[in-house]
């Protein structure tokens, strides 16, 4: 892979950028009066607890639908990557065992 060319690697990044700009929001699932941006961060916030409760429990979704559209999503973004589960500052990796080549 890393002998093709710069233009060979990027097609298939190219191809889901041009896939992912068909997608739409069905108009039934956005009202005006339905949950935005600060319920999308809280959603977001509690997504490992929803998903978890939804395997188990009917009445229990990780996403609202209808929502306000692109005001929601933004905030659910927000509340998963930056207040969520993708809020590690750092990731620490330890390197304690030595392992040797036997000859």
């Amino acid at each position: 892979m890393f002998g093709l060319p710069v233009s060979l690697r990027l097609l298939p990044l190219g191809a889901l950028i041009a896939l992912a700009a068909c997608a739409q929001q069905a108009k039934s699932g956005i009202a005006s009066d339905a949950p935005g941006f600060l319920w999308g961060v809280w959603h977001g916030f509690i997504f490992p607890v929803a998903w978890v409760l939804s395997l188990f429990l009917d009445n229990v979704a990780v996403y609202a639908v209808p929502n306000n559209g692109g005001w929601y999503d933004f905030g659910y973004f927000v509340g998963i990557v930056f207040i969520g589960v993708g809020a590690r500052s750092t990731r620490i990796v330890y390197r304690d065992r030595v392992v040797r080549i036997r000859r």
